[in-house]
Parts: structure tokens; C-alpha cells; sequence
């Protein structure tokens, strides 16, 4: 098994936005290698920020899915990786990431996950490329992709 690595909200929702095809299959492959060797872990607030951003209209277009099937995407996301779940110790590392790094709340949330279950890898492009966070390196996995 692979070292295990935090997923991103990002990478979940490009899986499926047809707008941007080469990320669309990065993420598929990056999911399905997690599922395969047991390394991605979810954070229970990507789960969350998924159903949101899924079903929001983007700009004049429809939303990426329809309630109901984020709902049940979001199901099969429960089922097939382990759910990482906040609990005090998380919130209070996120309140120190966000001063100690000018993370935005979110952010700083996100990374408290990895940090506070001691993944050493987080999968984002929100963050800088590479950059070390406390004992988290970030990963953009969509690094050197065309826009397109």
C-alpha cells in the first residue's frame, strides 16, 4: 500500500466537470489508483464542499449533477474510502494553520485533517504546488495540465 494521501474537494468534483476533460480524467485516475491501493483518504468536509459544489449552477449553465445523484455519489464516496471525521483537536490545529500560514479558513480546515491524522500528502490545487505545511506536503495533481 501506497502512503496515504488527504483528497481535495477539487479533485472529487472535477471527476466529474465535463469543461475541463484533462482534469476530468486526472481525477478519475488519481480516485481510482486511491481506491485500488488503499491510499486516499476523504476528508467528511470534501464530502460536504462536493454536494455543494455539484449541484450549484455554474455561471448560466446547469449544475455539474442533479441533487439527487451528488447524493448518491456522495454515498458511494462513503463507501468506498475511509472518511476522516473532525473532532477538537482538528478545529484547534485549523484555528493554528490559518495564523501560522494566512490559510483561509477552509483551507486551514482541510489541511488540520491531514496534519491531525498524520498524512503526509495532500492532494489540492488550492495550495502551493510542493509547498510543505507543517509535516503536510501539498500536491496539485492537475500540475502541468492545459487549461483545457
Amino acid at each position: 500500500m501506497n502512503a496515504a494521501a488527504l483528497v481535495d474537494t477539487n479533485v472529487l468534483v472535477y471527476r466529474f466537470d465535463p469543461r475541463f476533460p484533462a482534469k476530468q480524467r486526472r481525477a478519475t485516475d488519481v480516485l481510482r489508483r486511491g481506491i485500488e491501493d488503499g491510499s486516499a483518504r476523504l476528508p467528511h468536509q470534501a464530502i460536504i464542499e462536493f454536494v455543494a459544489a455539484t449541484t450549484m449552477k455554474a455561471g448560466p449553465g446547469t449544475p455539474l449533477l442533479p441533487p439527487d445523484e451528488a447524493r448518491r455519489e456522495a454515498e458511494e464516496l462513503l463507501a468506498c474510502f475511509p472518511v476522516l471525521w473532525p473532532d477538537e483537536r482538528l478545529l484547534r490545529t485549523a484555528l493554528r494553520g490559518a495564523a501560522a500560514y494566512g490559510l483561509p479558513w477552509f483551507d486551514a480546515h482541510l489541511w488540520a485533517f491531514a496534519e491531525r491524522y498524520s498524512i503526509g500528502l495532500l492532494l489540492s490545487e488550492d495550495f502551493e504546488d510542493g509547498r510543505l505545511y507543517g509535516s503536510v506536503r501539498v500536491v496539485n495533481p492537475f500540475s502541468g495540465l492545459s487549461a483545457r
